[in-house]
């Protein structure tokens, strides 16, 4: 339903010029965000513009949705102005936007907000300045008239906000003193464009000879201006101010610009490219899979009535999956269409990008988080201007701005990354994806050795095609076969009395793969390590009847602890025997990877071990530097997490460890198999990518978990299958979707109550409006419990369409929504 703006100023009668629906940058209370405008005459606001609207006491920016006629009202305020002179949002944008919007529950401008221009993605500013040469009126207060005083000896825009904080709570009312006086004006904030950093260059003030004659006669009062008048003259285009200063002394620099010999002028910097320029590489002759995934894909980009238009590309580890993406992206270049393509982790960019620029010099781009703000707005406006045939990046580069769009492909698409989980929108870059090529006519390709299981049953069901690369690709003209897998029982370790981390199978192998002058990885799967039970004598984990996920410790103040479900909030004791062989072994799992480096070293004493991880690689330029240590043999172990385990390719390694398969496998969650799973298939591709045959070892304390057992065996259809039927049985995804509700307050009882009042309230609606198929799961602690000096309460909704129920209730602002959330827990 469309509003208007609260206060209206300016008066447009009815019969004036078109007007516009612009949603605005204002919070969600203020309901759609969406408002009508009249359009000035000379405005040119057509869909997609950045504009300046007037809203209450403020200035806001706003984007406009579409022109129109309709009007409810007597009078609307006008758009105070555009805040860049082209759309910058196209129509199918608008369209994405509204779908996001829709589906993950938040508001209109909070969905654009991710397409919008560097700049322009923070909060609206209510900026003012003082005007020149106005009588200063008689009656206001002392601290008003000092305000004014500052404001015009400073001309530039201030910040309202900004200004209260400086001076006081009584800066708003001084402000409105002085706009009712006329003494200060409201300004726009500065347009979302891309700055141009400027550099001072030395430039021959005479001609060339006539400076180099100078460099060599007697007027000349230093060897330094000598040198620098014959360096200038090297440089007759411009040599660089800064280093004329730093290499032969500011008075050097001056002396030659006294003399009417140099000139000093200012000029653009020259921009260091993001992606460097390099020689193009030709393609490789695909093998006969390759060939066959390659005429699908192109089929369906020539030909935009062919269906489906979505392919899992299921290849097995090593299979060539990237020269796929890679020749699939030649075609559609060809076609005169651009292509997104995006990767789970910034880590994975440098390996990436590096392959994608030797074949495609010059046309490729990059957006991630990893980039410095001028980088990011340099790339950005790059792309908008059409300069970026392929854009590479994290999931937030499903947002960048690539008209002409041919191809997506999303890169092991199976990654819980491409779920955005911490701010609005809470999108799922795959489902937007799709949703972004249905509205363009654009191809998806995912690509995974162990997909989704979602997605493996979309294909199944012909919702995707599903192509497979079903084995390793040759290295010099031999058949490069799967990592030999070995399973080691920790459990047996212990009994041997071996009360350390690395298992008797994986010390052997690692001093065999140093000596042989080969590369190791030690992998820990750490994500999320909860507080899990487990019996070492016989790998029994404590699970929840009624949810089947595995209990988490909570110490008590009593010292015993607690095990709770994250899911139902069901609650026991913590046992002092186990259930099911009575041992009293039962530890709590959890290793960090400052440890496993530690027993490496005194393992090996002479290895050079590195360790990647979060909190050695905090940004972009670490992962690169990192990975380049690594792959250009400077270390000979990498110790890491969930990184190490994605589409890397290091030829040298030829042992994996997975130092404990188990922390990962009992996260209270049911989607902790398949995680599993995929991490375990995953890290093992990294062994043997060269002409050696690689070998990985796994230890856990629970070898028979079905899991385990078939990510040991390389078995992926197999995992699948048992994986899909105990989904369907327990109703969930892909056979029912969930909607995720948190409540955090700093008072723990005020967040039960909270949450338990919601479930009556939805239990009761679902009952009133016959919605029987939606469960309401909970309420219950989240994991973790607190956060953020936030106690933690959520609730699970589980149906074909649980959103549904959503809107018969009304949800608190406090309340988070995760519509299809990465974790139940």
């Amino acid at each position: 339903m469309l509003t208007h703006p609260p206060q209206p100023a300016t008066l447009f009668p009815t019969a004036a010029p078109p007007y516009a629906e612009v949603v605005v940058d204002v919070p969600a209370a203020h309901g759609e965000q969406v408002f009508i405008y009249a359009v000035p005459p000379g405005v040119d606001a057509r869909p997609g513009h950045l504009v300046r609207v007037p809203f209450g006491p403020r200035r806001a920016r706003g984007i406009v949705l579409r022109r129109t006629a309709d009007l409810n009202a007597p009078y609307v305020k006008p758009i105070a102005g555009l805040a860049h002179p082209q759309p910058v949002l196209a129509e199918v944008q608008i369209a994405l936007a509204r779908w996001i919007a829709s589906h993950y529950r938040c508001s209109l401008f909070e969905a654009m907000a991710p397409m919008l221009p560097p700049g322009f993605r923070t909060a609206s500013q209510s900026l003012v300045r003082a005007l020149p040469g106005v009588e200063v009126p008689a009656g206001l207060t002392p601290g008003t008239l000092g305000l004014l005083a500052y404001l015009r000896e400073r001309p530039a825009p201030h910040d309202a906000a900004a200004l209260r904080k400086r001076f006081g709570p009584w800066v708003p009312n001084a402000l409105r003193a002085l706009l009712e006086a006329g003494a200060v004006e409201r300004a726009d904030p500065p347009e979302p464009t891309l700055r141009v950093r400027e550099v001072q260059v030395l430039r021959p003030a005479v001609d060339v000879p006539a400076l180099l004659a100078a460099a060599e006669g007697p007027l000349m009062q230093s060897p330094r201006q000598s040198a620098l008048a014959r360096r200038v003259a090297e440089h007759a285009k411009g040599y660089p101010a800064a280093d004329a200063r730093r290499e032969f002394g500011p008075n050097a620099v001056q002396a030659l610009v006294h003399r009417g010999l140099a000139a000093i002028a200012t000029e653009p910097a020259a921009h260091e490219p993001v992606v460097p320029i390099v020689a193009q590489q030709p393609s490789l002759l695909p093998t006969p899979a390759q060939a066959a995934a390659l005429d699908a894909i192109r089929e369906a980009m020539n030909a935009p009535d062919v269906a489906p238009r979505a392919f899992l590309l299921q290849g097995v580890t090593g299979s060539g999956k990237t020269e796929v993406y890679l020749q699939a992206l030649a075609h559609c270049l060809s076609l005169g269409k651009r292509s997104i393509v995006l990767v789970p982790e910034i880590s994975l960019t440098p390996q990436l990008l590096a392959q994608f620029n030797h074949r495609f010099p010059g046309q490729v781009g990059i957006v991630h988080s990893g980039l410095t703000d001028a980088q990011y707005r340099h790339e950005w406006w790059r792309c908008f201007n059409g300069g970026s045939g392929v854009v590479i990046g994290s999931r937030g580069a499903i947002f960048a701005p690539q008209g002409d769009l041919g191809l997506i492909v999303l890169d092991e698409e199976h990654e819980w990354t491409y779920k955005q989980e911490e701010s609005q929108p809470r999108y799922q870059a795959r489902d937007v994806a799709l949703q972004l090529a249905r509205l363009t006519g654009a191809v998806v390709v995912l690509g995974s050795a162990t997909p989704d299981v979602a997605s493996r049953w979309h294909a199944g069901r012909g919702v995707y095609r599903h192509l497979v690369l079903p084995q390793r690709i040759e290295r010099s003209g031999v058949a490069v076969p799967l990592a030999d897998v070995r399973l080691v029982d920790m459990r047996a370790e212990l009994r041997a009395g071996n009360r350390g981390v690395f298992s008797g199978a994986l010390q052997d192998a690692l001093r065999a793969c140093l000596a042989a002058g080969n590369q190791a990885v030690l992998f820990l799967n750490r994500r999320g390590a909860a507080s899990i039970v487990e019996c070492r004598s016989c790998g029994h984990v404590l699970r929840c009847p009624r949810c089947g996920i595995a209990y988490t410790y909570h110490a008590g103040a009593d010292g015993l602890g607690t095990l709770v479900c994250h899911q139902c909030n069901r609650r026991r004791a913590v046992p002092t025997t186990c259930p099911r062989c009575r041992s009293r072994n039962i530890r709590y799992l959890g290793v960090g990877t400052q440890r496993i480096v530690d027993e490496a070293r005194a393992l090996l004493p002479n290895a050079r071990v590195l360790r990647w991880d979060r909190d050695t690689a905090g940004n972009a330029r670490a992962h690169e530097a990192l990975l380049d240590q690594f792959a250009s043999g400077h270390a000979d172990v990498l110790v890491g997490t969930q990184m190490i385990a994605k589409g890397l390719h290091f030829p040298a390694v030829t042992l994996v460890g997975v130092v404990l398969a188990d922390v990962g496998l009992h996260e209270p969650d049911y989607r902790s198999s398949e995680r599993t799973f995929q991490v375990l298939m995953q890290v093992a591709g990294r062994a043997g990518r060269g002409l050696d045959r690689g070998k990985v070892i796994v230890q856990s304390y629970n070898p028979e978990h079905e899991a385990v057992r078939a990510a040991a065996r390389q078995d992926y259809e197999a995992f699948y299958a048992r994986e899909i039927e105990q989904r369907e049985a327990l109703g969930n995804p892909p056979f029912r979707r969930l909607a995720r509700m948190v409540f955090a307050h700093a008072d723990a009882d005020v967040a039960r109550r909270e949450a338990m009042r919601m479930a009556v309230a939805l239990r009761g609606e679902a009952r009133a409006w016959g919605m029987g198929g939606i469960d309401v799961v909970g309420p219950a602690p989240a994991y973790p419990p607190r956060s953020r000096n936030g106690w933690r309460w959520h609730l699970l909704l589980r149906g074909a369409e649980p959103a549904r129920l959503l809107d018969r209730v009304t949800v608190p602002p406090k309340w988070t929504v995760d519509v299809d959330p990465l974790t139940t827990t």
